[in-house]
């Protein structure tokens, strides 16, 4: 008999969320995680009182009801409500794109006169392409055009999308900005979903509760001991990049990451909101969030005098940089199908999370991912 059932690489949601149900199951887990903290992504520091999320925005959001349910028993989630601004060039705009937005643009005050402006626009790009004798967008930007028309696309959509992906818009796929949200509704809500909210006391006590009485080691790197680790258990459940866990042997996928500038100001708000996108190609960083609007509302914000800020800049991954999204246009996505027949072989080995499984991931359907594995295989 080895010492454990199940190693878990990585405490990320995926890991946690696993090791809660290999316990409920009656199964022994070991987590080791290479960060000094547990959490993975969504760990969040305890800065003057307020939860900073350490590696970006973190929203909780699903129309699963039973998803929801199951992490409120673990921890009771806020009322937060996603409601990001856009700054292009000193002058704010609602998102996601609905009646606010396009008031704030042509100054229209009706969903009929909203439409009107946007065929409009969308009618000159589709003849432009058609003069030019393409039949469907090549890529990103002209697939932008021909869903929203030119002023959403160059205020609100280019500039940002470059900074993000580090590439011109007419340079990335067109199925990136496929499913465009566009409501004709006066409602900034960003995400559709029935239920949204934030952990109180912050997302450390979600993974504080998934990993109870489960052990579990950090500043542990599983590649530095492999041999070990799956020595003393029965089977590994990995959530790291999965190129690395097959040692590059097909080659190595590429990624986007972000690098945060974090700010102590001496004011207790600094902008109003949680998080203002900066749109303007020229302003370097692609969005400022202020941690405590994720869990303080209304006067409540006055109670601590200071607040911390996080300007997000995106950049190319290279290796030492924590990899955060995966790049989906066909060069990695013929890789990653070599690895995933690679993970299939290996029936030893549990892959999943957004790095095992090189796929963008929201963090309710990792959830939901584990939960509804069958308990015949925990």
């Amino acid at each position: 008999m080895k010492l454990y059932d199940y190693i878990i690489v990585g405490s990320g949601l995926f890991g946690a969320t696993f090791a809660f149900r290999a316990k409920q199951r009656g199964k022994k887990c070991l987590v080791i995680e290479k960060r000094p903290h547990l959490g993975g992504n969504v760990y969040c520091e305890n800065i003057q009182g307020i939860n900073v999320h350490k590696y970006g925005a973190h929203i909780f959001h699903t129309n699963n009801k039973e998803v929801w349910k199951f992490v409120n028993s673990i921890v009771e989630f806020n009322r937060y409500t996603n409601s990001p601004i856009a700054n292009y060039q000193g002058k704010l705009y609602n998102l996601p794109f609905n009646l606010n937005t396009f008031y704030q643009m042509w100054g229209v005050k009706t969903p009929e006169e909203a439409i009107s402006k946007i065929e409009e626009q969308k009618k000159e790009e589709l003849y432009k392409l058609e003069k030019l004798g393409i039949k469907e967008p090549r890529n990103l930007e002209e697939q932008a055009l021909i869903l929203i028309g030119k002023d959403i696309f160059e205020t609100l959509i280019k500039g940002y999308t470059e900074k993000q992906w580090g590439r011109k818009c007419s340079e990335l796929p067109a199925f990136i900005i496929k499913r465009l949200p566009v409501r004709m509704v006066f409602d900034n809500n960003y995400f559709n979903d029935k239920f949204q909210g934030i952990p109180i006391g912050g997302y450390n006590k979600l993974i504080e509760g998934l990993l109870d009485g489960i052990e579990c080691i950090t500043n542990a790197n599983f590649f530095e001991n492999r041999n070990y680790w799956t020595s003393i258990a029965e089977k590994i459940v990995y959530t790291g990049p999965i190129d690395e866990y097959f040692d590059y042997c097909c080659g190595k996928l590429d990624y986007r990451t972000i690098y945060f500038e974090e700010e102590i100001k001496d004011i207790s708000n600094f902008q109003g909101n949680a998080v203002v996108n900066y749109t303007d190609r020229s302003i370097p960083y692609t969005r400022i969030i202020e941690h405590k609007h994720f869990e303080y509302f209304g006067s409540e914000i006055e109670k601590i005098p200071s607040t911390i800020i996080s300007k997000e800049y995106s950049l190319e991954w290279e290796a030492g940089m924590e990899p955060y999204y995966p790049i989906n246009d066909i060069k990695n996505s013929q890789l990653m199908d070599k690895y995933k027949e690679l993970s299939l072989k290996d029936t030893n080995t549990i892959f999943g999370g957004r790095l095992a499984e090189y796929k963008y991931y929201d963090m309710a359907p990792i959830i939901e991912k584990v939960l509804t594995i069958p308990n015949e295989l925990i």
